[in-house]
């Protein structure tokens, strides 16, 4: 039996042996890929009429992917609408009242006319009269009688001018009145426009529209499902520039900077690695506990940074895949 445990461990040791001197490759740290992933969201409720996408199609930055019935909320805006409309019926008009008293204006001041060319007419004979009465060629009583009627038609006059103030002041307080009126009514105005223009943001998010360009991961949800606001539809991620979350020791800290240039190495599928440029885009300023499933240089140091490095995609990286950095 020994003998036969002697014949078999030669050959293991030798494969051990073998595998481990056959990645000689030398690496600062490790870690994975990552993406900067969006969950887009239904932004509205109902069912949903349209969802035009594919897990692992491409998507541009603002195009309309989806729509979601949006009957309900058209109905409530034609309700608001209607409302609005509604507003201009309630109003009360001064109009008639005041064509009224403007036509009563009118025949006053034609009064006034009539009043002012009797008192001219009244006025020649006054001046002849006063010229015979001073020859005594007409009794005085004739002049005191034409004297009587010039002052009757210039108090005559004079009440219709102040006739036409009052007129005036009727018409004022007519449109003022209905403009206090109608200011109460048409106060409900705005407020409800602004309704109007709430509830069309609301029909604008029934349309589906895609936030950032990017690659669709996940599909949540199928044309024909109902939906709800905040539920999510579908995950999204742009992968033309992947991230590399690696960890460094503290005493590899002072060797890395942010934007310093750094080799990413990542398995080939044959055995070997494919060398890729990378640029250090972020560094931790806290330090945290090595996590169980990376590995650093330094196994033996306890508390470690992370770091980030964005790596162009040429297509064949993917998140969760492995990659090791040498600075």
């Amino acid at each position: 039996m020994k003998s036969i445990l002697k014949k078999l461990a030669v050959p293991f040791v030798a494969m051990v042996f073998i595998s481990c001197n056959g990645n000689n490759n030398k690496f600062d740290a490790t870690g994975t890929f990552e993406a900067d992933e969006v969950i887009v969201s239904a932004e509205a409720t109902g069912k949903i009429l349209l969802l035009d996408i594919q897990e692992g199609a491409g998507l541009a930055k603002d195009s309309v992917v989806g729509k979601i019935d949006p009957t309900a909320i058209e109905l409530q805006k034609e309700q608001a609408s209607a409302s609005v409309d509604a507003l201009s019926q309630k109003t009360n008009n001064a109009a008639p009242q005041v064509n009224i008293l403007q036509s009563q204006l009118q025949l006053q001041n034609r009064q006034i006319d009539v009043y002012q060319t009797q008192l001219k007419t009244l006025v020649k004979e006054q001046q002849r009269f006063q010229k015979l009465v001073a020859a005594d060629a007409v009794p005085a009583k004739q002049l005191d009688d034409i004297n009587g009627q010039v002052n009757v038609l210039n108090d005559q006059i004079a009440a219709a001018k102040s006739q036409l103030l009052v007129l005036q002041s009727q018409i004022n307080a007519q449109r003022a009145v209905v403009a206090i009126q109608n200011r109460g009514i048409l106060s409900e105005k705005d407020p409800m426009e602004k309704k109007i223009a709430q509830i069309q943001d609301q029909l604008n998010k029934t349309t589906i529209i895609n936030p950032v360009s990017g690659t669709v991961l996940t599909k949540y949800a199928d044309a024909g499902e109902f939906t709800a606001a905040g539920k999510p539809l579908y995950k999204i991620a742009d992968l033309s520039t992947m991230k590399l979350r690696a960890y460094i020791t503290g005493s590899q800290l002072a060797q890395v900077k942010l934007n310093q240039e750094v080799k990413v190495l990542v398995d080939d599928g044959k055995g070997g690695f494919r060398e890729l440029k990378g640029t250090i885009s972020w560094i931790s300023d806290k330090a945290e506990f090595t996590p169980k499933t990376i590995q650093t240089k330094d196994e033996r140091a306890n508390l470690v940074y992370a770091i980030k490095v964005n790596v162009l995609n040429d297509g064949y990286l993917k998140i969760g895949m492995y990659g090791e950095v040498q600075f």
